[in-house]
């Protein structure tokens, strides 16, 4: 599964903030990189580069500069996940691509209760943001989740047709 990054931030002691775009927020630590890649040793002589840090095109991974770079699964995958207030929290504009929606839609679901304003969603400025648990009660499970889903089922449906057939 893809998980795209939404922000990254430099932290001390040569470790990243990543915040990814289904509202979860993990602590990547680099230093093993260090020994394991040449090229990262880079980033532990200079600081400055390594708080350079930005996220890729496309929200892809994250760069330092074109020869140093992480992908969003590598950080996902072996990142720490972590609690912070704005977990569970995504944009609109992630939650109609996630579960693949109109933003018209959801501003609807506002304005006729289904989706209650300071309780499942909020407007912080010009970006209204919803919980992730509003969406999934109010929509069910995520595209990608319910692909996922039906992936992984998809050998069982197979022997069990295989068992029918017997």
């Amino acid at each position: 599964m893809m998980h795209k990054v939404k922000a990254v931030s430099a932290l001390p002691n040569f470790c990243l903030s990543v915040q990814f775009v289904e509202g979860i927020t993990k602590i990547y630590d680099v230093k093993p990189l260090f020994s394991k890649w040449a090229a990262f040793k880079l980033l532990q002589e200079d600081p400055k580069l390594f708080s350079d840090v930005e996220v890729d095109v496309g929200g892809y991974g994250i760069i330092w500069n074109d020869e140093l770079d992480l992908s969003c699964d590598e950080l996902f995958e072996n990142g720490k996940s972590v609690q912070t207030p704005f977990d569970n929290i995504i944009a609109f504009t992630e939650a109609t691509r996630l579960w693949g929606l109109n933003e018209s839609t959801l501003r609807k679901a506002i304005a006729y209760g289904k989706l209650v304003n300071g309780v499942d969603a909020c407007k912080y400025g010009k970006q209204w943001v919803v919980t992730v648990d509003a969406m999934k009660r109010e929509y069910g499970i995520p595209m990608f989740e319910s692909r996922l889903v039906s992936e992984d089922l998809a050998p069982y449906k197979v022997l069990k047709n295989q068992k029918k057939n017997s």
